[in-house]
């Protein structure tokens, strides 16, 4: 054989042939099949074996077989054919958005209902769609979709107080309400005194992560002639309710983390006018067109939309 060269074998025509006359084993009716006359076949034959620098086939005037090398090879080849056949399908579905992969950052109180129900549903939708869940505060997933880390985010802001410089749609909205210590008088209190509830201690999150919810209860506050008393921050809302438990103060939490049910903690609405909202909002960058990325917030749109949401 000649010494092998360095050119890459990429026309999927020369491999359709080999796989044929090994199928065949047969030139004439491997011609028949392909098409074509049979010195054209040996010489493509030929040339397939000069370029691999090993024999495919070994051949007789009667009788045509696979080498070693070639019985290696079929497998490999047929694979390789198999695979580009289905390579107009795969552009087709990554177009429509039926395949790839979507990196999707949340805030905590998502992962208590809505999440899930999403990534429950969106499996079904669209199974073709990996979703790489990641849970970041919402000032962190401003800098990570500015860096292009992440595709889209879930967010907690007051009602109106959509995120700057990204395309966004509102998916929810609650109040919130007052996580106690199970031993605090006002946990079975029959009413909830104003002067009472903002005069305790408070666990609160940080403000540079839910800045518009913050100002908000503060607002309430500040209306009822108090100041917060802040006892002590923390980011993750189960964090701020296992602080509850432990007896540092009450807290403020969307009503959606009463579904996190934690010992030594009792949920309570405040059941007056003033009580601030959260508006849960799926974000991403501006002008990003990707169709998975489509596909996903058409999803969530209608999920939004149904009265079961």
């Amino acid at each position: 054989m000649k010494e092998q060269t360095n050119t890459p074998i990429v026309d999927l025509r020369v491999w359709r042939q080999f796989v044929v006359l090994a199928e065949e084993l047969h030139f004439g009716r491997a011609a028949v099949r392909l098409h074509m006359t049979q010195p054209p076949l040996t010489q493509a034959i030929a040339q397939l074996e000069a370029t691999l620098g090993v024999r495919v086939f070994e051949r007789s005037r009667r009788h045509v077989a696979l080498s070693p090398a070639g019985e290696a090879l079929l497998p490999e080849a047929r694979e390789l054919l198999a695979r580009a056949q289905r390579l107009p399908g795969v552009a087709r579905s990554a177009a429509a958005g039926e395949v790839g992969r979507l990196r999707l950052a949340f805030v905590s109180p998502v992962g208590f209902e809505l999440l899930p129900q999403w990534v429950r549903g969106f499996r079904a939708h669209s199974p073709g769609v990996a979703l790489d869940l990641i849970e970041a505060t919402g000032d962190v997933q401003q800098a990570a979709l500015d860096r292009g880390e992440v595709d889209a985010g879930v967010v907690l802001h007051s009602p109106g107080f959509a995120p700057a410089g990204l395309a966004s749609l509102p998916v929810a909205e609650e109040p919130l309400v007052l996580a106690l210590p199970a031993s605090h008088p006002l946990a079975t209190a029959r009413r909830l005194v104003p002067a009472q509830v903002l005069a305790q201690p408070l666990v609160l999150f940080p403000r540079r992560i839910l800045p518009s919810i913050c100002d908000a209860l503060f607002a309430l506050y500040h209306a009822h002639g108090q100041s917060p008393q802040v006892a002590q921050e923390a980011i993750q809302m189960q964090t701020i309710v296992n602080l509850v438990a432990a007896g540092l103060g009450l807290a403020w939490v969307p009503r959606s983390v009463t579904r996190f049910e934690r010992g030594g903690v009792v949920y309570r609405e405040w059941g007056l006018a003033g009580v601030p909202r959260c508006e849960t909002r799926l974000v991403w960058a501006q002008g990003d067109t990707r169709p998975a990325l489509a596909r996903f917030v058409d999803f969530v749109r209608e999920q939004a939309q149904s009265p079961a949401c």
